[in-house]
């Protein structure tokens, strides 16, 4: 192809060796260019033997000059003529001076714009197209001809509802549309309509259409939208969910859906989750798929160093992405083939809950794309592992409660049951075997029934609720409580209500009367451990009681209480004359009265 130029007329051919004669006209030059027809019909015109230009312009008497300087050398095509193959086009007027544009144009620069550009007639057919159309449909020939949709083998229409078939959005406007060529391709159209100098003075209406590739944006959308989806599904539970499935089947429903929407949303197939134990920091595995067995057990812990890549962003609270499992220090073998890896952290109310790992066998497996939407994911997943320990919490909790407020209603009646069955057996020993047989088989009935409910408590408090890193509520241990017998005696119902609540919760066996009398008749019947005894009984004081017990076992632990130190007998300085080694002043603190019985039932050290 050639060009010249003189007054103000471009011309642009197929051939390099068409036009030869314009290079000796005035100052016009020759350039050759690449071989590209600009504007032609997909129809074949009869042509004559002259090259056949197109006219284009604003400028009648520059197209004048020029085809007076050319002769009969070359054949004017007439603007508008259906069919018409030219051979080149002319640019005359403004047109023409815009030679630099034109020239580069000429040049390829149309083809090498990433976006696919189209010129559409007013019968809806392409009139011209650069090469990025043609990559766009996957044609090795031209399009030209065709309709502009045709060309793209009728996509399916995302948006808007109905698109123009002339692909005519009106004065002024821009049409926009979103189209889907294939299961993951999606092209995006700009078109407007506007008409363009055909000389003459004429105009044609022509619709340009710039169309792009945005298969990535859409399916990042979905991907969005659907992890958005995800979240909403994960939480969402329903109130039989809740009230019916136990935490363990709770636990199965979110490890299921956290598979499923890992593997069909975000494509990942190996995968770990941890979760934190808030108490000793341990990472404990909540899901894995197709980690080793040793990796699946290993124990981690939220620290930065020996504990792996997730340790680390369980510790720093950093995603990391592993480009090569094998140059990474902090990676440790997961996955048999894992060449790459990404880890985010579980994050939930600025608290680390657990870290989410996925791996990949190839190098390079993972971009920051991936490690984007992971994060994201693990937002939805960290609300998901805490909406569950909450609901197990409560669960626990409730549990633990309901078992406890049962405890403490038996716990006065039960005592009355024990005192009132051993003063009827006291007095029976001796002289009707049938009915001590029956009153030791209630003694015995009533404390098997209390210890069963003591032991439900129990049972709740250190449930195992199947979803790691949630725990049932935690208490500091007294093993040297654990097992003993303790009697204490007070006519103050709440202070009997308050040893229940304070010693029952430590694995030991606490029974109650109201009088110095029924502590007697106790003591006589039942082993225990200690006494707590108030120095003001209704029927004796505490330095009388004191002696009652020492009478019966002298090796018996009693330890007096009184109330602000009150003491107007003289009971607490007369026992200790006799041996009395512990005092509690009431109100006592909860420690204060763990301590001092376990002293006392702490036998004391050999003598050396």
């Amino acid at each position: 192809m050639r060009t010249a130029q003189n007054s103000g007329c471009w011309a642009f051919g197929k051939s390099r060796h068409e036009f030869k004669s314009i290079a000796s006209v005035g100052s016009c030059h020759c350039t050759a260019l690449r071989n590209q027809t600009y504007i032609r019909s997909g129809t074949k015109y009869v042509s004559s033997s002259r090259p056949r230009l197109l006219v284009s312009g604003d400028s009648d008497e520059a197209a004048s000059q020029f085809f007076r300087i050319m002769g009969d050398s070359v054949e004017l095509v007439p603007p508008g003529i259906p069919g018409a193959e030219v051979d080149g086009v002319l640019f005359a007027g403004e047109f023409a001076k815009r030679t630099q544009d034109l020239q580069l144009c000429a040049q390829g620069f149309l083809d090498s714009v990433p976006d696919a550009l189209v010129l559409v007639d007013s019968e809806n057919k392409v009139v011209w197209h650069n090469q990025m159309l043609q990559n766009m449909a996957g044609s090795e020939s031209s399009l030209i001809g065709l309709s502009f949709l045709e060309a793209l083998e009728s996509p399916e229409l995302i948006s808007p509802a109905v698109l123009p078939t002339s692909l005519d959005p009106g004065p002024d406007k821009v049409l926009k549309a979103i189209l889907k060529m294939a299961e993951r391709k999606f092209v995006a159209i700009r078109a407007s309509r506007s008409p363009l100098p055909a000389g003459d003075g004429q105009t044609l209406p022509f619709t340009t259409i710039v169309a792009r590739d945005v298969s990535e944006e859409i399916l990042e959308n979905q991907k969005r939208e659907a992890l958005y989806r995800a979240g909403i599904e994960l939480g969402d539970l329903s109130p039989e969910e809740v009230t019916e499935m136990s935490p363990e089947d709770r636990s199965e429903l979110l490890k299921d859906k956290i598979l499923e929407y890992s593997q069909d949303i975000l494509g990942f197939e190996t995968i770990e989750i941890r979760v934190i134990n808030p108490a000793s920091g341990e990472l404990l595995p909540l899901l894995q798929v197709g980690m080793q067995p040793e990796a699946a057990t290993r124990q981690l812990f939220a620290k930065a160093q020996d504990n792996g890549v997730t340790g680390y962003v369980a510790a720093t609270r950093k995603s990391h992405l592993c480009s090569d499992t094998q140059t990474d220090s902090l990676y440790l073998s997961g996955a048999a083939d894992a060449r790459s890896s990404l880890t985010v952290p579980l994050i939930m109310h600025d608290e680390v809950l657990g870290t989410f790992n996925v791996e990949s066998p190839g190098a390079q497996g993972f971009d920051q794309k991936d490690l984007e939407f992971l994060e994201v994911f693990g937002c939805v997943v960290a609300m998901a592992v805490n909406q569950l320990q909450l609901l197990v919490a409560e669960k626990v909790t409730t549990a633990s409660e309901s078992s406890a407020r049962l405890q403490r209603d038996i716990a006065l009646p039960t005592d009355d049951i024990l005192s009132s069955a051993t003063a009827i057996l006291e007095k029976y020993i001796g002289h009707d075997p049938d009915v001590c047989e029956k009153l030791q088989c209630i003694l015995d009935n009533t404390r098997t029934i209390r210890g069963k409910i003591v032991r439900v408590s129990e049972d709740a408090d250190a449930v195992d609720v199947g979803f790691p890193g949630t725990s049932s509520r935690q208490r500091v241990e007294r093993p040297a409580l654990t097992d003993k017998r303790i009697l204490v005696v007070d006519s103050d119902e709440t202070v009997l209500k308050s040893a229940h609540d304070l010693l029952d919760k430590h694995n030991c066996t606490v029974e109650a009367v109201r009088s110095g009398k029924e502590a007697c008749q106790m003591a006589r019947t039942h082993h225990y451990d200690v006494v707590l005894t108030d120095i003001r009984l209704p029927d004796m004081n505490g330095y009388e009681c004191f002696c009652e017990m020492r009478e019966i076992d002298n090796r018996l632990p009693v330890i007096l209480m009184t109330g602000f130190g009150y003491d107007a007998g003289h009971s607490i300085v007369k026992s200790r004359q006799r041996g009395l080694k512990s005092v509690l002043y009431k109100p006592f603190r909860r420690e204060q009265l763990l301590t001092e019985v376990e002293k006392a039932v702490t036998p004391p050290p050999p003598h050396e």
